[in-house]
This record gives C-alpha cells, sequence and structure tokens, in this order.
C-alpha cells in the first residue's frame, strides 16, 4: 500500500510540474504575442509614414528612390507656413491662458477645505474625458448662441478650455508634496501672501508647470476634432490643413509634413516625462 501510495504522488508531481511549466510558457508566450500585436497595429502604419516621406516618387505606394525633393516643397508652400504660423499662435496662447487659469486654480483648491472641493477638481478635469466631436459641438452651439464670430478668438477660447486640466492636474499633484512649513515661516517673517506665492511657492511649481504647458501644447498643437467645429473661414490651420489635403489623396508632402508633426510631438512628450520625473525626484 506505501508503495502505491508514494507512485500515485510522484505521478501528481509530475503532473502538477507539467501544468507549472505549461502555465509559465504561455505567461511568457503572451507578452510576446502583445508586443506584436501592439507593433503591427500601431508602429508600422508611423514607420511607412516616415519611410514614404523620402520618397522620390508622386505615388505613396511606389518606392522611387531616397530623396529630400518633399520637404523642400513642403518649405516653400506658402499655405503650410501660414497654417504653421497659425498652429503655433493657437497653441501658445492656449498653453498662457491655461498656465494662468489652471495654475491659479489648484492653488485656491489647494487652500481650501470646503465640502466641494472633490466636485470643483471632477469638474476641473471633466474636458478631457468628454469625447472631442461632443464637446466641439457643445463650443459650436456656445458661441453661436452668444453671436461670437467664428476664427481666432473662438478657436483660443476652446484649446484653452481643453489645455487647462493638464496644468490643474500637474500642478495639483506638486502642491502635495510641498513642504508648508517653508510658507508658514514666509509668512511669520512678514512676506505678504502675494510675495510668499511668488518667492516661495512659484519656484517649486516650475517643473510641474512646464510638463503641463508642454502636454497641452502638443494637445492643442495637433488637434482636429474640436478645431473643426470652432475655426473659421480665415484662420487655416495646420492638423485641418492636413485632414483637408486627405481627401484628395496622401502625397509624400503631406508624409512630410506629418513626419516632422510627429517628431515634434514625440519630443514634446519626452521633455515632458524628463520633466515630471524631475518633479518626481524633487519631491522625494
Amino acid at each position: 500500500m506505501n508503495i502505491n501510495q508514494t507512485d500515485k504522488h510522484k505521478d501528481r508531481n509530475k503532473k502538477k510540474k507539467k501544468s507549472r511549466n505549461g502555465n509559465r510558457n504561455g505567461n511568457r508566450k503572451f507578452p510576446i504575442f502583445y508586443i506584436i500585436l501592439i507593433t503591427v497595429l500601431m508602429y508600422i502604419p508611423i514607420i511607412l509614414t516616415v519611410f514614404y516621406s523620402f520618397n522620390a516618387s508622386k505615388i505613396s505606394s511606389v518606392w522611387g528612390g531616397f530623396s529630400l525633393t518633399w520637404y523642400e516643397v513642403l518649405w516653400k508652400d506658402r499655405e503650410i507656413k501660414e497654417a504653421l504660423g497659425n498652429s503655433l499662435l493657437l497653441a501658445l496662447s492656449s498653453c498662457f491662458l491655461a498656465v494662468i487659469i489652471g495654475t491659479l486654480g489648484a492653488v485656491g483648491m489647494s487652500k481650501t477645505t470646503s465640502k466641494f472641493n472633490d466636485l470643483i477638481s471632477y469638474l476641473s478635469t471633466l474636458p478631457l474625458m468628454i469625447p472631442e466631436i461632443i464637446l466641439g459641438m457643445v463650443f459650436l452651439g456656445i458661441f453661436s448662441f452668444m453671436g461670437l464670430p467664428f476664427g481666432m478668438f473662438t478657436l483660443i477660447i476652446a484649446h484653452t478650455t481643453f489645455c487647462i486640466p493638464y496644468l490643474f492636474i500637474m500642478v495639483s499633484a506638486r502642491l502635495i508634496g510641498i513642504d508648508k512649513s517653508l510658507e508658514e515661516a514666509a509668512r511669520d517673517l512678514g512676506a505678504s501672501q502675494i510675495r510668499t506665492f511668488f518667492d516661495i511657492i512659484l519656484p517649486q511649481l516650475v517643473p510641474a508647470i512646464l510638463s503641463g504647458v508642454l502636454l497641452s501644447f502638443a494637445m492643442s498643437f495637433d488637434d482636429v476634432v474640436i478645431s473643426i467645429f470652432v475655426t473659421g473661414p480665415k484662420v487655416n490651420l495646420l492638423p485641418i490643413k492636413i485632414y483637408t489635403k486627405l481627401k484628395t489623396g496622401i502625397t509624400p508632402e503631406i508624409n512630410a509634413l506629418a513626419t516632422i508633426m510627429l517628431a515634434v510631438t514625440i519630443l514634446l512628450v519626452l521633455l515632458s516625462n524628463w520633466i515630471g520625473k524631475r518633479n518626481q525626484s524633487s519631491m522625494s
């Protein structure tokens, strides 16, 4: 009986080891499959866009040799330059207003203990959760009801609205790690509330503000959906220009423009992440 029992235990242990090895192999295969799937769905189209921007042929699907011709054509396009200038003006203006509103809002929320703080914080970040097409339709209805002429002014209002949450979230997170005793010490030494803000609080908020500005700039510069709803006939933006050109077919010039925008966006995101990491290290 003892021999039979030991044999049964050995068989059970072998089965358990096989099942564990099978699970481990399955767990190892899943990340590889996941990486391959993400690469195929997301990165290969981006790589092809960059690749065909250096295509000498006018037909994007036919490789005609390496060339920088379409970057030269892009540089000489006046409409593209005008659209680029409008997009930069819009993004910078929206970020400037978002810095003021978002920073002051976060600082003000940190100094109050109202029971509505959670509700106000949720409403402040709501534009990030609402789909862009719904947000664009809302802006279209409000501006039409107010009788505002559609153009750069309405674009700045709309873009500032969805840029504010980035600054609000970043600054609010940074305010949690600020030592309150520094502010109290400055007030005890006779500094006013305004001087305490500019001399003590604001220097510690600079990394969070820069990180939020870079993110909001990238979102504003690349926005298409909301801009289509609130732009005017005399204002031409770069993302909308690309969208309208796609209707007549993708050309290597558009691939070159998309490559430049992609490089700028990646640079801004990496810079924002670097500033965010420095902000976290300074908090710790």
